[in-house]
């Protein structure tokens, strides 16, 4: 039974929610944008699910790695199912989970990822059954190692897809500009040769900008297996660089978005904030949400 706490908190969050006319045209335009609580490893999780109901997301992404709170290992079953109520209570949807995984780990690291993998896939049955959340990975590596780790790297990504699949799962892969994998050729490669429905594409823009790849080249390559976009900003070039907050680099997110409808995505974009910035001293994880909301939910007005 609900409590009279409970029933003003989500009276409140439902208040709050109308206060925010961005966010109903953002949830309208079939891109759902969302905020990664990758940025917000060091709030507590009902605090974070508010605030980003209340600002406007509608979709969040969990992080599952040590240190994170939503780290599977410390939600019990009633606690999950507490989780799942508590998405839907904010109509939050959850997109993805961030597991970080590594295609180039040794025999027993690679017998870890799998196992973890295992649990992630249980974890999005438990928290979202109607529509689980893709389970979102870098791949490791570095970019001159590519000629040398790729044939391995397939047969390790062929593991992930076995067990993706035994979990009814889909797995969203990135390339990174610092990994092996960090171009969409590298990334296209590696999909077509794993074979596999539950392996696709995540897209992350900044990755390819930093290699000074158009965004309209790299997006017609990837969109067609990609389930899953990040959005951030990135100053530099593939050798030095450091990454921004949406809106804070050369990104035009109205023309972004504008592409994205134009060859119909329809599904969630993130706002992923990058460790180089949370593990700044000062970092406001709230501040930086509202004001990559303000920046994208202006932006896909526009568009």
């Amino acid at each position: 039974m609900q409590t009279r706490r409970q029933f003003l908190q989500q009276t409140a969050s439902i208040a709050a929610l109308a206060a925010f006319p961005c966010a109903t045209r953002a949830a309208d335009s079939g891109i759902r944008l969302g905020f990664s609580l990758y940025g917000m490893k060091t709030v507590p999780l009902d605090e974070a699910l508010r605030a980003c109901a209340e600002i406007g997301y509608r979709n969040v992404e969990f992080a599952l790695m040590p240190g994170f709170p939503t780290e599977p290992k410390l939600l019990s079953a009633d606690a999950r199912k507490d989780l799942r109520n508590r998405l839907k209570s904010l109509h939050l949807d959850l997109s993805a989970l961030m597991i970080n995984m590594s295609l180039t780990a040794d025999d027993a690291a690679h017998a870890k990822n799998l196992d973890a993998l295992k649990a992630a896939a249980q974890f999005a049955h438990d928290l979202a059954p109607q529509q689980p959340p893709v389970i979102e990975t870098v791949l490791g590596g570095k970019p001159p190692e590519w000629d040398n780790l790729k044939d391995r790297m397939v047969e390790r990504l062929q593991s992930w897809a076995a067990v993706a699949t035994a979990g009814r799962v889909t797995m969203a892969i990135k390339a990174h500009v610092g990994n092996a994998v960090n171009s969409p050729e590298r990334l296209l490669w590696l999909i077509e040769k794993a074979n596999s429905p539950a392996i696709k594409a995540a897209y992350d823009y900044s990755h390819f900008q930093l290699a000074g790849l158009p965004l309209a080249d790299s997006l017609k390559a990837l969109l067609p297996q990609t389930r899953f976009i990040h959005l951030k900003d990135a100053a530099g070039d593939s050798k030095k660089f450091h990454f921004l907050l949406p809106g804070e680099g050369s990104t035009d997110y109205a023309a972004y978005f504008k592409l994205l409808k134009q060859l119909g995505y329809n599904g969630p974009a993130v706002v992923e904030v990058s460790g180089q910035i949370f593990n700044k001293p000062g970092y406001d994880p709230m501040a930086a949400a509202k004001k990559c909301f303000a920046v994208l939910s202006a932006a896909l007005t526009r568009a």
